[in-house]
């Protein structure tokens, strides 16, 4: 690693344009950080199926920049380079190796803050890096200092970026469901989420089931831990053996998809009575639920925090801990659609980043 500091005035970013639906290869400034910011030479970026939704349909509510170019990405990791008044007191120092959460212009201190997510700020100001503001696949980015962590020692600053929206995900998608050791989870959707989640849940004492319809998921959860994996595409008899090993059903099926049918598929596997469904992947169409299911307690739905500064430190510890990190495929900046394009292909295994040297 050379020099931490810019050498220019500019550098090259992906870029999302709204007004053809497209990502461009653009050279925009270095930014300067402002009050409680960082700058931060990106180690890694990664994409996420959240950056995806860009190009599709907006059904679910996704608020974008007004600007028509922003910088995707909003799973980051890097090296401090400097900071912005307000920041001395947080214990950062020039060089450091940090992780990231990527919401901005919020209080950090309000109940929504502190207790829900930081998109329900009191102040109605958040905005997230990645959609509203510049993310992280370009050379520098500031980030707020509050909702930044140095790397715990054993973390790779290159292979650590998928931890800060994956990682806290996978993990809070598991915890969350609070579950005793020897219990049964289901993990649906094995690949970028689901192999973490499965690892999660492995180290937390639970047996694990992965369903997915891609092969290559399939394998990453069999090398994640899990206890028994089934192709629900190709089985036409896998909600069956679901439950007949696990002796009535699941006690958690979490869903890390954006698969529709994968939520409505689910209830038939879940023990009745105490199961419960964990709703993290967001569809394009809006799920359904039988009311008469929900009314009569045959399972219960909850939804989990996806992150923030006040929920991000436990995820990281323990995955230091436990030597949890993502399958990471690291690519160059300007590969970045050949990654999209993976992505939507269902062909990529893990997660896929880029790596800034």
């Amino acid at each position: 690693m050379g020099s931490l500091h810019p050498t220019k005035k500019t550098m090259k970013a992906q870029q999302y344009d709204a007004r053809d639906n497209k990502l461009h290869l653009n050279e925009i400034p270095i930014p300067t950080p402002r009050a409680h910011e960082l700058l931060v030479k990106v180690a890694c970026a990664s994409l996420c199926h959240s950056d995806v939704m860009l190009f599709e349909p907006n059904d679910q509510g996704l608020i974008l920049s007004s600007d028509p170019c922003v910088t995707i990405g909003h799973e980051g990791s890097g090296f401090v380079v400097s900071s912005g008044s307000g920041v001395a007191d947080l214990g950062f120092r020039e060089g450091d190796k940090v992780g990231f959460l990527c919401a901005v212009d919020c209080c950090f201190e309000c109940h929504a803050c502190r207790n829900v997510h930081n998109s329900w700020c009191v102040t109605g100001k958040t905005k997230m890096q990645g959609f509203t503001l510049n993310g992280y696949f370009q050379e520098y980015v500031c980030v707020d200092a509050r909702a930044a962590m140095v790397l715990p020692e054993g973390l790779d600053v290159y292979k650590a970026a998928p931890l800060f929206c994956a990682g806290v995900t996978a993990f809070h998608g598991v915890e969350d469901c609070g579950l005793e050791e020897g219990k049964w989870m289901a993990v649906i959707g094995c690949g970028g989420l689901g192999h973490l989640g499965i690892k999660y849940a492995k180290a937390m004492g639970l047996k694990v089931i992965g369903l997915d319809i891609a092969p290559q998921a399939l394998d990453a959860a069999k090398e994640s831990g899990a206890d028994h994996v089934f192709n629900t595409l190709e089985d036409k008899d896998w909600q069956k053996k679901v439950i007949e090993l696990t002796d009535g059903g699941v006690d958690a099926a979490v869903n890390f998809t954006a698969s529709k049918k994968s939520y409505d598929d689910a209830p038939a596997i879940i023990r009745p009575g105490s199961g419960i469904l964990m709703v993290v992947g967001i569809p394009q169409k809006p799920i359904e639920l039988n009311a008469l299911d929900i009314a009569l307690g045959r399972y219960r739905v909850r939804g989990s925090n996806n992150g923030t500064c006040y929920n991000m430190r436990p995820c990281i510890e323990f995955s230091a801990k436990h030597n949890i990190n993502a399958h990471l495929t690291h690519y160059k900046l300007e590969e970045v659609p050949k990654m999209i394009e993976l992505m939507n292909s269902h062909k990529a295994q893990g997660r896929m980043g880029v790596r800034f040297d």
